[in-house]
């Protein structure tokens, strides 16, 4: 570990780790065009320099998921990960079964985490906006 990444904030910490997630995502199915797209968006949102892209794009594995702190922050990231599954309109088995690890991963007990990731599916087959998208995630629960 180099002295600097010492000093490294937790906001920074955490948004490597967050977009670890997406690119290993993005990476289980073979990355496609429109999830290069995506990952292009979230390397500027989450402000990832071009040295930790390279890295990160190398070995996403090599970050661990540091859950965000609030359910606001959880349903956001949650909501970025089936952007990117999404991003090609289809998502593999793998893929499925990394959403929910993630899902758990992101802190969500095991059945909160399959109800959200298979309400998310159904929700997420149409391109919704995070508002949309919080919204009927909770709808009938």
């Amino acid at each position: 570990m180099s002295f600097s990444s010492l000093f490294e904030s937790g906001e920074s910490a955490r948004n490597k780790s967050h977009f670890a997630t997406l690119v290993n995502l993005a990476q289980v199915s073979g990355m496609h065009e429109e999830e290069k797209a995506v990952l292009s968006r979230f390397k500027s949102i989450l402000d990832i320099s071009d040295a930790d892209y390279d890295k990160i794009v190398e070995n996403p594995k090599a970050y661990p998921v540091t859950p965000p702190n609030t359910s606001e922050e959880r349903i956001q990231w949650l909501h970025d990960l089936f952007k990117v599954v999404f991003a090609d309109h289809h998502m593999e088995e793998a893929e499925h079964i990394l959403l929910r690890k993630y899902a758990t991963a992101l802190g969500y007990n095991d059945e909160d985490a399959e109800y959200l990731v298979e309400r998310s599916i159904q929700i997420f087959n149409g391109h919704l906006n995070l508002e949309d998208y919080r919204h009927l995630l909770n709808k009938d629960r």
